[in-house]
């Protein structure tokens, strides 16, 4: 693949001279890892503070000069001080390992996988790494795969490519849900590209491609957007049968929104029983009351449905992309809250002393206490 393939990047974006890819440590011969998935493919020893069946696999591509893109909000922002190798995704620590030696511990464990998924970054490799490393990965494993798309080194063809190779599900990092916003937050990267239409041109070609319920956008809450205008996103999506993907923002050290406030658990607790109620139960902007503010106060429709959604713990997995067969694939742990702190979201079901705190935390006039 890498001998046929050329090495060229969109003319909407410049890549930066790096070090000799036949010595460095860079994608697509390396690529990082989440802790998580070192756990799970025995790279490294350790537990989470539950026990529980994790089988999501997540791979960052790497480079030495990093990502190009300077979003406020992110670890792997090119202007956030320190080298790129040291840079945190998620406040996650992601091992580097050789792509090779993943794919075959992929193979190795394969039974116990539920989802694999690559996350580009904003490079002038980055689409061409992006098909070795698939194509090596659909050669020996069976395990759905999506990738998390960097729309600046995209068109329509390469999203097809995609699709050729094995690739099952696209995510886009949205990430901002109004247009202001991302022009405010996600500084533009050298030479352009990074722009509210070109994401939403991805958006709507990977859904023409991949179809129904194959596509979703990270929605992230906490960076300064109304209730009302995750609302509006997530019947935009759901509308378009395109998930949303629901993110806590999580201040990074150093990043440019270092001090910015994260939400409250309150306010995170009726959103994600918000893009729930859209995204299954049809319900709409009239189906919940909001403040002068447009911040979500109540939820609307009959109690013992808003109950059930409740009880069932659905609303506050993490999500990501399903297994083979519908259940949880890609669940993220620790990708909204540190280890130290409660669950934002559950990469299990919650139990029912979780779900009394979740009610709790709720504090919605409509809910039964549940105890």
């Amino acid at each position: 693949m890498r001998d046929t393939m050329a090495r060229t990047s969109l003319p909407l974006l410049s890549a930066r001279p790096e070090a000799d890819p036949e010595t460095a440590q860079i994608s697509p011969d390396w690529v990082r890892i989440s802790l998580a998935s070192a756990y799970a493919l025995r790279f490294q020893s350790g537990r989470f503070t539950r026990d529980f069946d994790f089988g999501g696999i997540n791979l960052l591509l790497s480079y030495d000069n990093g990502c190009l893109s300077d979003c406020g909000y992110c670890g792997l922002a090119r202007t956030r001080p320190g080298e790129y190798a040291d840079k945190s995704f998620i406040r996650v620590d992601w091992p580097l390992v050789r792509t090779d030696d993943l794919v075959e511990r992929m193979a190795k464990y394969e039974s116990k996988l539920t989802r694999l998924c690559i996350s580009m970054v904003t490079h002038g490799h980055a689409y061409a790494d992006t098909c070795d490393i698939t194509a090596r990965i659909a050669a020996r494993v069976r395990t759905p795969l999506s990738i998390l798309v960097a729309p600046p080194t995209l068109n329509r063809e390469r999203l097809e490519t995609f699709r050729k190779l094995g690739v099952d599900m696209i995510g886009i990092g949205l990430d901002a849900v109004t247009e202001d916003l991302f022009r405010a937050i996600r500084t533009d990267v050298p030479a352009g590209g990074l722009s509210w239409e070109k994401y939403w041109e991805v958006v709507d070609d990977a859904r023409d491609i991949f179809g129904p319920w194959k596509v979703n956008c990270h929605t992230l809450v906490g960076l300064g957007e109304r209730d009302t205008d995750m609302i509006d996103i997530f019947v935009r999506l759901r509308d378009r049968e395109i998930f949303s993907y629901l993110f806590c923002f999580n201040p990074e050290p150093d990043s440019r929104m270092a001090d910015h406030e994260k939400s409250t658990v309150q306010r995170w607790r009726r959103i994600q029983l918000a893009r729930h109620l859209v995204e299954t139960e049809g319900y709409g902007p009239h189906d919940f009351s909001f403040d002068e503010d447009g911040m979500l106060l109540d939820v609307h429709g009959e109690a013992p449905q808003i109950d059930a959604a409740v009880e069932s713990g659905i609303p506050f997995l993490t999500n990501g992309c399903p297994g083979e067969n519908g259940e949880p694939g890609c669940t993220r742990p620790y990708g909204s809250y540190r280890p130290s702190e409660g669950f934002r979201d559950y990469p299990f079901p919650p139990n029912a002393a979780d779900l009394v705190e979740i009610r709790d935390q709720l504090a919605l006039p409509r809910l039964s206490t549940g105890r």
